[in-house]
């Protein structure tokens, strides 16, 4: 059993920070970045998404679309795009394998010093990947660069900010750290631009249902120091009810899917091993806080008791580590003593529902500045 020695959640070490006019919009030289787009039966939505990467300036381009064997007519469209510009190729799957295998495909062919994952149906922001290869150009030693994506669910994109007015460096391992501590992805997908020689050392993205952009993430980290671009929007995320995530991830299904990825993470064989056990521990204790609060404000609602509660209690009791320290454990029990009629009459146990509404609202303001 991993024993848990909770802390709290710090800003990672900054290695360095540059704002104003010393910010770059654009690298110094124009360097090779491949986009790659893993495309299933987003027919649809391609032509804007390869459009937005072909507009970017200041960079050289190339589109790699993987077709991962759609029925909506992607390959079609793929192959009308590839020849209207040679700037874009299509690598054609013969049957379906899912994200992960599109994305290693294009991975395999990709000649760019920079990459960027791409779905079909999100966008680039003009100007994005200059503005975050320039911070990359800057500074060597970061692996992963970063910033805020708008999310959006209307058929007009939303008006972005196209200024970078910040570069935050941050120490790849504490970033990490962080993230453990937390227990949260806070990258959406497309606003990352990967240097691909860190790529090619860590491996391309692993056997993850819905946390593999995750995982990879966290995965660069561990390698290299992170950049955040700060004052621009880097990306559109497009919100639709077709989306992988909308239709197959609810929220017991992503307290799974990131226990798993920080488990492939830090059983990889890769790092210390006394390190790897210090940060899983710290990650899945995160996780078993959050499935606790998430029960104990069930029980100061009136839905204590019932499978989704269970469900909770489960996944917190079956992750192997010492819940003696955790915040909501004390919580839980409260609410287990007095029983769901009693719970959702308890000022105690409303507190404690409202304090952690609260936390997570007021991370929002520092995902939006820092991004984290």
């Amino acid at each position: 059993m991993l024993t848990l020695n909770p802390a709290e959640s710090t800003i990672p070490q900054t290695l360095d920070v540059v704002t104003g006019s010393a910010v770059s919009q654009h690298p110094a030289r124009p360097p090779a970045v491949t986009v790659i787009v893993p495309c299933y039966n987003y027919a649809r939505f391609l032509p804007a998404a390869v459009d937005s990467a072909l507009a970017q300036d200041g960079v050289q381009v190339e589109v790699l679309i993987v077709d991962d064997a759609s029925t909506d007519g992607s390959a079609e469209v793929a192959t009308r795009l590839a020849a209207r510009d040679g700037r874009v190729r299509l690598i054609a799957r013969p049957r379906n394998g899912g994200p992960v295998a599109s994305f290693n495909d294009g991975l395999a062919a990709a000649d760019g010093e920079y990459l960027i994952r791409l779905d079909a149906d999100d966008l680039l922001t003009p100007g994005s990947v200059a503005r975050a290869t320039a911070l990359a150009e800057r500074y060597p030693a970061v692996g992963l660069v970063y910033g805020h994506p708008l999310h959006f669910a209307s058929r007009r994109l939303p008006r972005h900010r196209d200024r970078a007015t910040r570069w935050d460096v941050y120490s790849g391992a504490e970033w990490l750290e962080l993230r453990c501590r937390l227990g949260v992805n806070c990258i959406t997908s497309p606003e990352v631009v990967m240097r691909k020689n860190i790529v090619d050392l860590v491996g391309g993205q692993r056997s993850l249902a819905h946390t593999h952009d995750m995982e990879m993430w966290f995965r660069l980290a561990r390698e290299a120091d992170v950049g955040w671009v700060g004052g621009s929007d880097q990306a559109w995320h497009r919100e639709h009810a077709d989306s992988r995530s909308a239709r197959q991830v609810d929220v017991m299904t992503d307290l799974h899917e990131r226990a798993a990825a920080f488990e492939m993470l830090f059983t990889d064989g890769r790092g210390d091993p006394d390190d790897n056990a210090r940060l899983l521990g710290l990650a899945l204790g995160a996780l078993a806080n959050e499935a606790m609060a998430r029960a104990s404000s069930a029980y100061a609602k009136g839905r204590g008791g019932t499978p989704e509660t269970d469900r909770y209690l489960e996944f917190a009791d079956n992750l192997g580590i010492d819940l003696a320290g955790l915040r909501f454990t004390g919580v839980v029990r409260e609410a287990l003593r007095l029983g769901p009629a009693r719970s959702r009459l308890s000022p105690y146990l409303i507190a404690q529902a409202a304090a952690y509404r609260l936390s997570r609202e007021l991370g929002r303001p520092r995902w939006r500045s820092k991004g984290m």
